[in-house]
């Protein structure tokens, strides 16, 4: 028997118990960061098949670390498992299938890695909606000795690894003085009037940057009562771009236009980041293709794999600056349902999708056996990571 074929009957051995833990998970969403029964789950599984779990990985309560080293040495592999839900709407974004794709992988691989040689990293990495772990874990080097990093996400069609945006979430806070608005509003400063200059500022500049440019936000304070001069106002906004070079002019432009709203009401600002940054997704096409071409291996029409698009950011764009990384797409429902809705959310619970969780855990320790076991493949993927990484500098 081959090492693929081994692969497949470990995943299928214990396919059943793979898809109850993702829709146990499923049934109970946590949000980032307080995803105690998912990570619970997904550390007792890795214990039960005989990783060495680390947990709270940079004192992060949910997230961990699961390794398993062979006997006999060879390259490092990094399944990246993600686990948090959305608020409201649950696992609308199909993380009880993800963090179940690298689990199963994971597995998978262990039962010929030590035949073929090599180690197995499962990190388990919370909050990806929002301050997602893969950031600082990445700051702390802890992917720069992987030679590969892998996950898959679930769709409504099959897309090879593409890529997706920069993000800076800057919160902008005007601080005013409150005052009568009829009887006194002269002694009044509007701080909510420096958040809508703010808005219109921005608006103004979305006229002079590039089509893959999106600035967006919320007014999440803009007042008490109509006829209080407003003296605290505040706007959260999300600014993107294609890297992070181009994102941090663009960035730094929209905070002078708060300087600017402030300067003009006579408010102070005070500027902050509510959530993580995230850099772009830097696609590995040597292991994306290598991934799609066990995919087409695995029964997947060739015909059905579409080039991969930008879906908006993810923290994986960190990681995929340290060390060669993919973030594949593989079809989990027929209909055309997209992701952070509760028509996905609910196909993301059916059979279909759980069968689907395990053709990508086998894809994904597939991928894994060949970066293994090819040398000739892992000096491409490293010779493309090094030639990418060195022109993004």
């Amino acid at each position: 028997m081959n090492t693929k074929q081994q692969i497949e009957n470990t995943i299928k051995e214990y396919g059943s118990r793979f898809k109850e833990i993702s829709l146990y998970i499923g049934a109970h969403p946590e949000l980032g960061n307080e995803e105690f029964l998912a990570s619970a789950k997904l550390k007792e599984e890795l214990d039960f098949h005989g990783f060495t779990v680390e947990a709270s990985i940079l004192g992060i309560s949910t997230s961990f670390i699961a390794t398993y080293r062979a006997t006999k040495p060879g390259p490092t592999i990094a399944f990246l498992a993600e686990y948090d839900a959305l608020p409201d709407l649950g696992h609308a974004c199909g993380h009880h299938l993800i963090c179940m794709m690298s689990v199963g992988a994971a597995v998978g691989l262990k039962s010929v890695i030590d035949e073929i040689g090599g180690e197995i990293r499962v990190y388990g990495t919370p909050a990806e909606e929002t301050c997602g772990a893969k950031v600082p874990m990445s700051e702390a080097g802890l992917f720069d000795d992987c030679d590969v990093a892998m996950m898959v996400h679930p769709l409504y069609q099959f897309e090879t690894s593409g890529r997706s945006l920069a993000i800076d979430a800057v919160q902008f806070e005007f601080y005013g003085k409150a005052a009568h608005a009829a009887a006194s509003p002269h002694e009044g400063i509007n701080a909510l009037d420096a958040v809508i200059q703010t808005f219109n500022g921005v608006n103004a500049f979305r006229q002079h940057v590039t089509s893959d440019v999106r600035i967006h936000g919320i007014i999440n304070h803009g007042g008490q009562a109509a006829n209080i001069v407003p003296d605290y106002a505040s706007a959260q906004f999300y600014v993107r771009a294609a890297t992070r070079k181009q994102l941090n002019k663009l960035t730094q432009r929209v905070i002078q236009i708060a300087e600017g709203a402030a300067l003009q009401t006579g408010s102070r600002l005070e500027v902050s980041n509510y959530e993580l940054s995230y850099d772009e997704m830097l696609t590995n096409e040597e292991l994306s293709t290598a991934f799609s071409s066990n995919l087409i291996e695995a029964g997947v029409d060739a015909d059905l794999i579409v080039s991969g698009g930008d879906h908006g950011s993810m923290d994986l764009g960190n990681v995929s600056l340290h060390c060669p990384s993919i973030h594949p797409y593989v079809q989990v429902t027929l209909e055309r349902h997209m992701l952070h809705t509760p028509e996905f959310r609910d196909h993301a619970m059916q059979e279909l999708a759980l069968d689907r969780m395990l053709l990508a855990a086998k894809t994904l320790a597939w991928t894994a056996n060949d970066v293994i076991t090819k040398p000739e493949l892992l000096a491409r993927i490293k010779e493309e990571f090094t030639r990418n990484t060195s022109a993004q500098a």
